[in-house]
């Protein structure tokens, strides 16, 4: 495909110079110049929102007090931003989702979509009723090599999925951290800002969209054990679903952010009648395939054999490290081709892939449900 290089003009609620998430945001957004920040409201404080626009090359005249005023004032820009990136707590969302698109901006959010399932299905009509590209930053299926099992389940390599089992352990939350008042763990762990799920919604929702992801199945229903590890802790901070699955399937997810040793050990294993198929974060790089009747098999990123999915997603030779950052920015990438063909009032190419507004209700959908069925001891909840 060949793309019109004039970068995409982008703002920022949330994000700014005392924050993290924003970084990897800006640092991804840029990474193959596609994207170029001009506006923001970067912070809830105006002199760190002032600090961040001027650190970051933005404007002090486009360095706004709200997310309403930016959004009005740079619709009516000719140089307006095309483009809204969301990276503030979850409760935070909503607004600046309804106000951008209402507004003709394409937007791009940080997980989970919302903090209520009513409000979710809301924001999920607006943006189907709207022409709007719509982008959620699940940025694990940025990895060439998830990419490359997706394919490979697509097209048969493992036969039909019997089983799949997606963990994501941390260990930050394994003491009050929260009570110390650092703003990034604080706001996660209240329910008035982060949902009433903890973990089950923070990285949960990440495992949920892989298994998705890479299976192509449908899920239709869920019993959930959400436990809080510490006991004045208002939110869950592990974990346990058990997922019935479309066409049989069986899936296990667990999630914890209070298990001492594990930092971001995201992983997935796929089963299936003719094979099995394995990924870590821990080592993105590699998967391994298994298939009746056969040795095991090494796949390596960039290498010859990988599919055209995991090879479009490869930005350096095999040998060399991709990581956490080039998967982020491959979802920038993906979002700024479909923005690219929607402005030039174009059909988006069949094969741009990245998670959209379905995404991020579905993700919304496991949350209620997980809470549902651990409010009734496990019952099992339908999406």
């Amino acid at each position: 495909m060949t793309y019109h290089k004039t970068p995409i003009r982008y703002g920022m609620v949330g994000g700014g110079k005392t924050g993290g998430i924003g970084k990897v945001h800006r640092t991804s957004a840029e990474m193959f110049d596609h994207f170029k920040l001009c506006a923001g409201v970067f912070s809830s404080n105006p002199e760190v929102s002032l600090e961040s626009a001027l650190e970051w090359g933005v404007s002090p005249d486009r360095n706004y007090r709200t997310y309403e005023e930016m959004t009005e004032k740079e619709s009516a820009r000719q140089d307006g931003i095309q483009a809204v990136v969301i990276t503030t707590p979850n409760h935070l969302h909503g607004g600046p989702i309804k106000s951008s698109i209402s507004r003709g901006i394409h937007v791009i959010c940080d997980k989970p979509l919302t903090i209520s399932l009513d409000e979710a299905r809301e924001i999920q009509d607006i943006v189907q009723r709207s022409d709007r590209v719509f982008m959620m930053t699940y940025c694990y299926s940025g990895y060439p090599l998830v990419r490359e099992a997706k394919a490979r389940i697509q097209r048969g390599d493992i036969g039909q999925i019997k089983m799949i089992k997606v963990e994501y352990p941390q260990g930050h939350l394994a003491t009050p951290i929260e009570e110390t008042g650092l703003k990034t763990f604080e706001w996660r762990t209240d329910p008035a800002r982060s949902g009433q799920g903890g973990t089950i919604a923070d990285i949960g929702s990440h495992a949920f969209h892989m298994l998705r992801y890479v299976s192509g199945l449908k899920v239709r229903s869920v019993s959930a054990e959400l436990s809080s590890f510490i006991k004045t802790r208002r939110v869950d901070d592990n974990a346990i679903v058990n997922l019935r699955m479309e066409n049989d399937a069986i899936g296990l997810i667990w999630v914890s952010q209070a298990a001492i040793g594990h930092e971001n050990s995201l992983n997935f294993k796929v089963y299936g009648d003719q094979g099995s198929l394995e990924w870590s974060h821990t080592d993105p790089s590699k998967i391994w395939l298994y298939q009746l009747n056969k040795p095991k098999q090494l796949i390596t990123r960039g290498s010859a054999e990988t599919t055209f999915e995991a090879q479009r997603a490869t930005h350096v030779p095999a040998g060399h490290p991709e990581g956490y950052y080039e998967a982020f920015a491959n979802l920038y990438l993906e979002a700024a081709r479909a923005i690219y063909s929607v402005d030039n009032r174009k059909a988006i190419p069949s094969e741009v892939d990245y998670p959209g507004i379905e995404d991020g209700f579905e993700g919304m959908a496991f949350i209620d449900a997980s809470l549902e069925s651990a409010k009734r001891n496990g019952a099992w909840v339908d999406l």
